[in-house]
């Protein structure tokens, strides 16, 4: 359901506008306009006098021709005109996906200034770049990326249309979802493309990681899905890769966007990229205490890779939660990965099982972090990482 205007029997009163509570309702001229908020919670049906307000069934969104929606869509999330990792391996993974069905690799970007970021992802392989480029998509807000992306998404039909599981990428996603009256899977961590009709399969952890469910939008498009950070390989970089570029038309009425970014207050606390990391050492409960992490900080900054944690040390207060590595943590595939004192619960396994290279420190030869590991050391943590750190002081 949705709510539309009778412009035949609207006075332009704007009562609707001071009556709703979510503030969706702006004045376009004098007719009122529904914005995205809207939750069709009838409060503006019912302050008209005049009928000029009516809910309407959307039922006939499932009835769209499927086969006017071709190409798969990457939208390309940036913060200060940086891609964020997670775009390069959508963008690997869009690429793998157009490849099955057939199809191109589009890429959707929005910011201020961003011809630098068109360049990028043409390198990275997008056989079509569509771009917005506007003040008012400099710094993310839902409302403004919501509308530039609907409008885009309703002119060029992308069959299906990934983003990242990041904070923008998790709001971003409904909201456009909403819009285009399709579903959305969350939190994908693998996507396939079932053969016999071509329909994308979104599979996702479900109940705490111990079931894997598999979901198909029958009806409707595009196929939406958020994808998990660290999960896909990333595209190949190519600088003679070319790609055909198509700007996207911006305008905001008065009042359109009810968000305004005044300012950025950025973190001071230590920066973590465990995505980008090629070396990660992760310590778990089996260090005992907070202070075990300064030993695990002495072996990542010997080997020049960054710190981990499982969730039970980020639980114990032992770490921030930056560090957590896992299904409530971040999923990484670096090329080494050393987990010392983690036992391995199915949740960390989950996060760090695709990495290229495991090693595994644990007091307990049956512990199941030793089931995914490809080197394991049983052994006290606090004499192997020692003995590993003087072995590292002799190599040149």
């Amino acid at each position: 359901m949705s709510i539309r205007v009778i412009k035949e029997k609207c006075r332009g009163c704007a009562l609707c506008v001071r009556s709703c509570p979510f503030e969706a309702i702006h004045m376009s001229g004098k007719l009122p306009e529904i914005g995205a908020a809207c939750t069709e919670c009838g409060s503006c049906l019912e302050v008209c006098a005049f009928g000029a307000l009516e809910k309407v069934d959307d039922s006939r969104k499932s009835d769209i021709d499927i086969s006017e929606y071709h190409d798969v869509w990457v939208f390309a999330e940036q913060r200060e005109n940086e891609l964020m990792p997670v775009v390069i391996e959508l963008m690997g993974e869009g690429r793998r996906l157009a490849d099955k069905i057939g199809c191109r690799l589009g890429v959707i970007v929005c910011g201020e200034n961003i011809d630098r970021l068109t360049y990028e992802l043409s390198c990275y392989g997008a056989d079509v770049i569509y771009y917005a480029d506007a003040p008012e998509l400099k710094t993310y807000t839902t409302d403004a990326y919501t509308k530039v992306i609907y409008e885009a998404v309703l002119r060029y039909k992308p069959e299906i249309l990934l983003l990242g599981a990041t904070h923008i990428g998790r709001d971003l996603g409904p909201s456009i979802a909403v819009k285009c009256g399709t579903g959305l899977t969350a939190d994908c961590t693998k996507l396939e493309i079932n053969p016999e009709d071509k329909k994308l399969m979104q599979t996702r952890p479900a109940f705490g990681g111990n079931l894997m469910a598999t979901i198909v939008c029958e009806k409707h498009r595009p196929q939406m899905a958020t994808v998990r950070p660290g999960i896909m390989e990333k595209a190949k970089y190519d600088r003679d890769h070319e790609c055909t570029e198509i700007p996207l038309e911006v305008s905001f009425e008065d009042g359109e966007l009810r968000e305004r970014v005044i300012k950025m207050v950025k973190s001071l606390r230590e920066k973590v990229s465990l995505t980008d990391a090629d070396v990660i050492v992760s310590g778990g409960l089996g260090l005992g205490g907070p202070e075990g992490f300064d030993l695990i900080r002495k072996l990542a900054s010997r080997l020049g890779g960054v710190v981990g944690s499982s969730r039970a040390a980020v639980d114990a207060g032992w770490i921030p939660h930056s560090h957590q590595v896992g299904q409530t943590g971040t999923t990484v595939r670096p090329n080494i990965y050393i987990a010392c004192g983690i036992s391995g619960a199915i949740q960390h396994l989950a996060g760090m099982q695709e990495s290229k290279c495991i090693i595994a420190i644990n007091k307990n030869e049956n512990a199941p972090i030793f089931e995914v590991a490809d080197y394991g050391i049983v052994g006290d943590l606090y004499k192997v990482i020692p003995a590993i750190l003087n072995a590292l002081d002799g190599v040149e």
